[in-house]
């Protein structure tokens, strides 16, 4: 093997182990946490074994019927869904006007999204934003969850922003000369034009708020039948006795991972486009 070669094979291996332990470091606790939904409480506690000894399949069955997980996981997928179609609504229209249109206070609109970036939504603001649902009648519905979350795009809206000014200008000028005017250009034009990355931008949003824990807490404390399934898994863990049943809890978590398999899984094709077009680009 010549030296040349040996130059550049030892940069790919190099890269090829790094590949290798970041997917590790990744998956490991994922891989811990399938295996530990099948062992009993005392070998999750323990800790000696990664493989059961015994593996408990009934952990799924029992979680399922503990944690009530139909009426949760309808209650996650309504907030997910409701809060997906809001925030790409919005955004959209945000994005489309500031990058398009020029109006009074467009510089100041776009520096006030940017400052949203820094602010955390389940820590600083949320009493203020509780309060604001009560005035509103909305402090004991998914609903207040719901727009809450749907104010929080600032990332999605300077994602679509990216994505409008990969859209030639020229074809907004063709369809203004054939009638439509600047409404329709973006209903008929410019919205299919974006799909693929809507679906990105959706799979984010979606994965966002099903993941949400604090403020589904806080508006379902009065009413528990409103609770989202990541509100419901903290309750396995004492779900049967006083006793912590943690392997419930990583059997529940395993559950609540499959439908944004699901999801990631309809949108995968999407997502491999807007990647292999930013390669591309």
């Amino acid at each position: 093997m010549t030296s040349a070669k040996i130059l550049t094979l030892v940069p790919r291996t190099i890269l090829w182990l790094f590949l290798l332990l970041t997917a590790f470091l990744m998956l490991f606790p994922v891989a811990l946490t399938v295996l530990g939904s099948f062992k009993t409480n005392l070998e999750v506690t323990v800790g000696a074994t990664i493989l059961p000894k015994v593996w408990q399949f009934g952990n799924y069955s029992t979680a399922w019927k503990a944690a009530n997980f139909s009426r949760f996981t309808w209650n996650s997928t309504f907030v997910s869904a409701a809060t997906t179609v809001g925030t790409l609504l919005v955004t959209t229209m945000a994005a489309y006007a500031v990058d398009r249109a020029n109006f009074f206070g467009k510089r100041f609109y776009v520096v006030l999204q940017a400052s949203m970036l820094f602010i955390s939504i389940g820590a600083v603001v949320l009493r203020p934003q509780f309060d604001m649902m009560i005035g509103l009648g909305l402090q004991k519905s998914l609903w207040g969850v719901i727009i809450i979350l749907i104010s929080a795009h600032a990332s999605i809206f300077f994602m679509l922003i990216g994505f409008f000014r990969g859209i030639p200008r020229d074809l907004d000028e063709a369809a203004l000369i054939d009638g439509c005017n600047f409404y329709s250009v973006f209903w008929r034009i410019v919205l299919p034009l974006l799909r693929p990355a809507l679906a990105v931008c959706g799979l984010f949003v979606f994965r966002g708020a099903w993941n949400e824990y604090i403020l589904p807490l806080v508006f379902t404390m009065t009413r528990p039948e409103l609770q989202t399934l990541t509100v419901g898994l903290a309750g396995l863990r004492y779900s049967i006795g006083s006793a912590s049943e943690t392997q419930l809890m990583l059997a529940g978590a395993c559950l609540s991972i499959l439908p944004m398999l699901v999801v990631y899984i309809f949108a995968n094709k999407s997502f491999m486009q807007v990647s292999a077009g930013a390669v591309k680009g």
